[in-house]
């Protein structure tokens, strides 16, 4: 299969970066589209959750864009260019997948997920703890939940369920104890990870649990809106209590 368009883009992305290109392609570094590959994945994430599969290939589009952007500023460095990158990924690929590139027997996707853990623990060698090469950008949320998943790997978590809510509600006691702004923050954070490690104990992403919350949320407070009355500012709490369970029925 010839990939054409991929080449005439990265034939045009070294025009927009080259010299009598465009201004703004130009002037871009690393830094300064680091925002943007944030902002690029996230989109790429909405429409897959849309399930509109011409918005998602609009915004994948826009990722790549982002990988061929940084491609291109390395290139221009001397540092590395689009097909070191092409071939570093496809080699890492090749060898972590022994059972498809190589003679490694495997019985379940859990013998594919261990071997892939262990070629890649032999691939970083610079790493001395479990806990290096946890990415310092990505949401706190999903931070604690990779954190978490590597302690437990190495045999640290809770012996058993109820060892664990025990140890969230103490967390609670400890927050209503907190006398000092800073304490207060610190045990709401020793909340929140221990409610990820329940997630990651019961199989749930708690990023994607949120954000369907939150996407919960932003509906009924919209349906709110729809059936007051009055000003919201207007409304007593109980009220409120009301207009909510209304919302919720309404919506159910």
């Amino acid at each position: 299969m010839k990939h054409e368009n991929l080449e005439k883009l990265i034939e045009t992305i070294r025009i927009l970066r080259s010299p009598g290109g465009c201004e703004w392609d130009r002037a871009q570094t690393h830094e300064t589209l680091r925002p943007n590959m944030l902002e690029e994945a996230y989109e790429a994430v909405d429409a897959i959750d849309s399930g509109d599969i011409n918005n998602l290939k609009e915004e994948l589009g826009d990722v790549l864009l982002q990988v061929l952007l940084h491609s291109q500023i390395a290139d221009d460095e001397g540092q590395f260019n689009i097909d070191d990158v092409a071939k570093m990924l496809n080699e890492k690929l090749i060898h972590r997948h022994p059972h498809v590139f190589g003679h490694v027997k495997v019985n379940s996707t859990d013998d594919i997920i261990n071997n892939w853990d262990k070629l890649k623990k032999e691939e970083k060698k610079d790493r001395k703890s479990a806990m290096d090469g946890i990415s310092k950008s990505q949401s706190a949320l999903m931070s604690a939940q990779k954190i978490s998943k590597r302690a437990v790997k190495t045999g640290f978590e809770w012996p058993n369920e109820k060892s664990l809510y025990e140890c969230i509600f103490s967390e609670f006691d400890e927050f209503k104890e907190a006398e000092s702004e800073h304490h207060k923050q610190e045990e709401m954070g020793d909340i929140l990870f221990a409610v990820v490690n329940l997630a990651l104990r019961h199989g749930i992403d708690a990023e994607q649990a949120l954000l369907k919350s939150n996407k919960k949320f932003m509906a009924r407070f919209r349906k709110m809106e729809e059936l007051a009355l009055k000003p919201l500012e207007d409304y007593s709490f109980e009220e409120f209590d009301a207009l909510w369970k209304q919302a919720k029925r309404e919506l159910n």
